[in-house]
């Protein structure tokens, strides 16, 4: 009797255990560390969620920013996809067309609580495929100093173009530093940065009905706005992306070149200026919108709960603590942007130029877009094709990729 009783004891006890295990399990990869700054947060908020759901526990998976996307993309491709995954936006037209992600359904309150601008970086088809997580705006950082010493009259920084120039051109003749640092390495940053001097002058790379438009006057305007200043630059500019350039302009070795928020962080003790992105002939001040999103992948098992954990982590309040803990331009506008501003003007041009802005461009084949709007770009600064050269090359490079 002591021995079945023991055997009973066991058993319950057993299946107690199992039944507290038997939480389902929301597996979430996410790029950096356990330790930066906004993800103690973000695991309070899934706790939070948790304790309304309590049949299920959300479990992160810290990979490095280089590996974590290949990761959740090889996952999913093999068919055991995580619940959900931090994604760069760029990437979510080819998983929607692949079948692996899921789109959100927001209410219209929902949507509203985003910019148009910022949607768009996330939405295609009439669909919302991911929703953002981590935001950058850009403006153009000058060198007060370096402008006083070329004799040039610019109180509030450059803001049109035909300024850049001519700051550039006074910069390179009357000083030792050169007038503007551009980025034009095979990088990713290379494109991002001419798309903030696209944006300001009207310009698109794909237009609302799915068309390539890499030969307007606009898009030409901008490539022909690189050759200007292509006396002007750093030395070996495709030897430089933007983060090599942040040194040189600490060092004033440039005189103005273009950054997000975190460029304030690496400048240094000189006197500079930030303004927004200057207006082009055919536009006004613009920005290229680059999100990050959370994502929820296709065949994971849990994927209505999964929707609901991403829509509660990403909702106002809590985005908005996630931002300012990570340093970020604030996704939404709330009371917590507008303090944010109040406290530290020097946000306010990466704040006001969201509405504005545009997203990255979206193909399937992402890579080799960039890598074709990369060499336009290339190859205009260093004098080989003339801006309508490049932009007529491109597009019909563009096209292919978008068949």
């Amino acid at each position: 009797m002591k021995a079945k009783a023991l055997f009973l004891a066991t058993t319950a006890v057993l299946g107690f255990a199992s039944a507290a295990a038997a939480q389902t399990e929301i597996h979430l990869i996410n790029c950096g560390a356990a330790a930066d700054p906004q993800n103690p947060l973000q695991e309070e908020h899934a706790k939070a969620w948790e304790a309304e759901n309590p049949d299920y526990s959300v479990v992160f998976e810290y990979v490095p920013w280089g590996s974590c996307q290949e990761r959740a993309i090889t996952l999913a491709s093999a068919g055991d996809p995580v619940a959900a995954s931090y994604m760069g936006s760029r990437v979510l037209k080819q998983l929607a067309e692949s079948d692996l992600i899921i789109p959100f359904d927001l209410t219209e309150e929902e949507l509203g609580t985003y910019e148009d601008s910022v949607l768009s970086t996330v939405m295609f088809d009439g669909e919302v495929w991911g929703l953002p997580r981590a935001f950058s705006t850009k403006a153009l950082y000058w060198n007060k100093g370096l402008f006083e010493e070329a004799g040039l009259d610019m109180p509030d920084g450059p803001q049109t173009w035909e300024d850049v120039v001519t700051a550039a051109k006074a910069i390179t003749e009357n000083t030792d530093a050169a007038g503007i640092g551009l980025p034009a390495a095979d990088f990713d940053n290379t494109m991002h940065e001419w798309l903030n001097w696209l944006y300001s002058n009207g310009g698109e790379v794909i237009n609302a009905d799915g068309e390539i438009v890499f030969d307007s006057p606009e898009v030409v305007e901008t490539l022909q706005l690189y050759g200007d200043l292509a006396d002007y630059t750093e030395e070996g500019p495709l030897a430089y992306d933007r983060g090599k350039l942040e040194p040189l302009f600490a060092e004033e070795a440039i005189g103005m070149y273009t950054n997000g928020g975190w460029g304030r962080n690496t400048a240094g003790d000189i006197d500079y200026g930030i303004t927004l992105i200057p207006s082009g002939p055919s536009g006004d001040h613009g920005t290229l919108l680059i999100t990050d999103s959370l994502v929820v992948f296709k065949g994971s098992g849990v994927e209505e709960a999964t929707l609901d954990l991403i829509t509660y982590m990403t909702a106002p309040e809590q985005q908005s603590a996630f931002d300012i803990a990570g340093g970020w331009t604030p996704i939404r506008q709330t009371m917590d942007t507008e303090n944010l501003v109040a406290e530290d003007p020097s946000w306010e041009p990466f704040v006001i130029s969201v509405p504005t802005g545009g997203p990255e461009p979206l193909l399937y084949d992402y890579v080799a877009m960039q890598d074709v709007i990369n060499e336009a770009i290339q190859s205009v600064l260093t004098g080989e094709v003339s801006a309508e050269e490049a932009a007529a090359e491109a597009q019909s490079e563009l096209e292919d990729l978008n068949e």
